[in-house]
């Protein structure tokens, strides 16, 4: 697996996708997302400082409450569970529309010598009262630097 190989993914209009080859396996990568007590744990971008509240693991239809800093300035964010299939996707909304989404395929090669997952981190803002806002302030690249970093960190973590 080449070292860092984050890949751009075109999903259309106001969607920022990376995906990532992490030689992990798939219940293991999917485990550690659907735990909103870890999310901190996978964060590139600085922002996510700890689960204020939420179940343990995640599922359609629930919500979390996380602790966020950006600018320097701190807040809470609650989102809700918006699609959820074990072991593939998770998807969460932020009040004002805009979705994080997590996408997890298992990828089988016989020169592979553990197993590996490719996985793909989205944001998705084409239903957000706020996208012509993160357009005029940077918001989809900066988005993009930190889901980068994300991904390069999770590889780097099952390296």
């Amino acid at each position: 697996m080449p070292a860092l190989s984050v890949e751009p993914v075109d999903l259309g209009p106001r969607k920022v996708a990376r995906r990532v080859l992490v030689n992990a396996p798939v219940n293991e990568l999917f485990g550690l997302v659907a735990d909103p007590r870890r999310h901190h744990e996978l964060d590139g971008s600085g922002t996510v400082q700890a689960a204020v509240s939420g179940p343990a693991r995640l599922e359609r239809g629930a919500e979390f409450s996380m602790s966020m800093r950006m600018l320097g300035f701190p807040y809470r964010i609650t989102s809700t569970v918006t699609a959820f299939e074990d072991g593939k996707v998770i998807e969460w909304r932020h009040p004002f529309g805009h979705r994080w989404r997590w996408e997890f395929a298992e990828v089988f090669s016989a020169d592979a010598p553990v197993p590996q997952t490719q996985v793909t981190e989205v944001f998705d803002y084409t239903g957000s009262k706020l996208a012509k806002s993160f357009e005029l302030s940077g918001f989809p690249q900066k988005n993009a630097k930190g889901i980068s970093a994300t991904l390069e960190g999770l590889q780097r973590r099952y390296a």
